[in-house]
């Protein structure tokens, strides 16, 4: 909790008035840093355990089995978004100096919904959803019979599809096409995204648009500037996600099931 915030629950608990001041100077000095919380999903007893659970099932896989899966998700990426993470060196009172600003638009000026897949050595084209709501329908036709099913062809009948518990995901209607085409899905825990290889993905696209210079100033530019960097990622930043996999879950089972440093 914040300094002056544990000034004030001292005093209410002990009656022993501090300044903020001096609570700041004895965290210094104890080794503590002011930083940032991580922004991470919240976590149920439920979550937890059902997280640790499905880890230790899947921490033997081995390379080859991982290799078979397909790691599918949504993301939804903007005009204005955070993955420059600019970082610069400026003198103590000058924040706010027109040198040090990094400017940016009054309003987001929208954004767009993608999906994609990533599997060793391979990679779904990435889908841009046109406006509207994604129900199960369009995520079957525009999703499952246009990309998925061709990696299932490919693969042959070791191959596994991994998607989240979206309410879409889990529809009857999709239910139903998977057992026609004979698609293995993967059983996964809710509210875990840290889990999923292709999250890492979704941060190396947005850090190489975000470089792009001019920036994207239309939803139609952004759209260009998707498909180019998502067809130019790195086969072997992606096949590395993947391999890494045992790793991730030998980690989250070191944490009983709560989030972890990966």
């Amino acid at each position: 909790m914040p300094a002056r915030q544990l000034s004030s629950e001292l005093a209410a608990s002990s009656g022993v008035r501090v300044s903020r001041q001096t609570v700041y100077r004895r965290l210094r000095a104890g080794g503590l840093c002011a930083r940032r919380p991580a922004v991470c999903v919240q976590l149920t007893r439920v979550h937890i355990r059902n997280r640790l659970q499905w880890s230790r099932q899947h921490k033997h896989w081995t390379l080859d089995e991982w290799r078979n899966v397909l790691f599918t998700d949504k993301s939804r990426l903007s005009l204005i978004n955070d993955f420059r993470r600019t970082i610069i060196w400026r003198e103590r009172g000058t924040r706010f100096h027109p040198t040090k600003i990094l400017g940016k638009l009054p309003f987001c000026g929208g954004g767009v919904l993608v999906q994609a897949g990533i599997m060793f050595n391979g990679r779904e084209d990435l889908h841009i959803f046109a406006a509207g709501n994604v129900n199960a329908q369009r995520y079957r036709d525009e999703v499952l019979e246009r990309h998925v099913q061709l990696f299932r062809g490919v693969v042959g009948p070791h191959f596994i599809f991994m998607d989240d518990n979206a309410r879409l995901h889990r529809a009857n209607l999709v239910d139903e096409y998977h057992e026609g085409e004979d698609i293995r899905r993967m059983d996964w825990p809710a509210m875990s995204p840290d889990l999923n290889a292709i999250e890492h993905a979704w941060g190396a696209l947005g850090r190489r648009v975000a470089a792009h210079q001019p920036p994207s100033r239309t939803l139609s530019t952004l759209r260009n500037a998707l498909r180019q960097e998502w067809k130019q990622l790195p086969a072997e930043l992606l096949n590395h996600l993947i391999e890494g996999m045992p790793r991730c879950y030998d980690a989250c089972v070191a944490m009983r099931g709560n989030h972890f440093p990966y």
